[in-house]
């Protein structure tokens, strides 16, 4: 279970225009150029195509909409099982496929580490353009690689698993558990570069998919039509720049949740009625026991700590513990 599964997105106009309907869009509107050209079929006339998207009425052309649009929001709820293929999630009878990726991208970071690694040599020099490119192959290994032992068989999956491991990490969270109960405490505006970044990633990843299917389809229907065959490079070429923008945009939505369990942590202790640590130590021993409770049900006994009464009911604003 990943945190993108405990915590989807509401659909909104917004996110249902960015995330669905644009991709769907497109490759319906691919599809049917490719239909009007005169495929399946060995002769491809796109002079033909222009003339049937020339004569199309107006009522043919809102039958359309109406069919992409319900096409877009029938597949919405397939959006969490894309992104498990995206990130590795394949079936058992694809082992073999998992394992060879799975050391594809282990070699990949065991580069990217060694590229981190200074010297242990202390006598040896090293210049500041040294020291700045071990520094950020550093960075870019926490961020888009989980430990050695998680390694997924996808880019994708490697950059949404660093974020789970490493987000709330410091302060004891596990972020798998806890970002359900700390994304609704969370300020406006923390919540909307969240969901903006979470929409990006999401839009990214449903286009790179939709050009896979589209590339599959439309070779098949191009399979009778020659040399025409190599337009089915084009939604290929558009699937692998998407998937790209995807893990580029999984980096940076990894990075905000990270912001977010710096800025708002405690703000979820006090929505739990908690009192605050006195020091990073507890702080990282009392979230332990939080995350052990939430997932195992084991009892966390921290006690609580509620405020009192404010002054229109004859009380103190003060916190009081229990």
């Amino acid at each position: 279970m990943s945190l993108d599964m405990l915590a989807m997105p509401r659909l909104d106009g917004g996110r249902f225009l960015l995330v669905d309907y644009l991709p769907t869009y497109a490759a319906v509107l691919f599809l049917v150029i490719l239909i009007w050209a005169g495929a399946p079929g060995p002769d491809i006339d796109f002079d033909s195509a222009w003339r049937s998207a020339a004569n199309l009425g107006v009522g043919e052309a809102i039958l359309i909409t109406i069919a992409i649009t319900l096409m877009a929001a029938v597949t919405h709820p397939l959006q969490l099982a894309m992104m498990r293929i995206l990130e590795g999630g394949w079936p058992a009878w694809a082992r073999p496929l998992t394992v060879l990726s799975q050391a594809i991208q282990q070699r990949r970071r065991d580069q990217l580490a060694a590229r981190g690694e200074l010297p242990e040599d202390p006598a040896e020099t090293l210049s500041e353009e040294q020291i700045q490119a071990a520094g950020l192959a550093g960075t870019r290994l926490r961020r888009m690689f989980p430990p050695p032992d998680l390694t997924r068989p996808t880019a994708l999956g490697n950059a949404l698993a660093a974020m789970e491991v490493t987000a709330g990490e410091p302060y004891g969270f596990d972020a798998v558990v806890a970002w359900p109960r700390l994304y609704p405490v969370l300020g406006e505006r923390m919540r909307i570069i969240i969901d903006d970044r979470r929409n990006t990633l999401d839009s990214a990843a449903r286009m790179s998919a939709t050009m896979a299917v589209t590339t599959v389809i439309s070779a098949l229907a191009l399979a009778q039509s020659g040399w025409w065959l190599l337009l089915s490079l084009i939604p290929l070429a558009l699937a692998r720049i998407a998937y790209i923008g995807a893990v580029r945009a999984a980096t940076a939505y990894g990075e905000t949740v990270r912001t977010a369990f710096d800025l708002h942590r405690f703000d979820l202790l006090t929505a739990l009625r908690l009192p605050l640590p006195e020091d990073p130590e507890t702080e990282r021993r009392n979230n332990t026991q939080l995350c052990d409770s939430w997932r195992q049900g084991i009892p966390a006994k921290l006690g609580y700590c509620h405020p009192e009464p404010g002054p229109w009911l004859g009380g103190r604003a003060s916190g009081k513990r229990y």
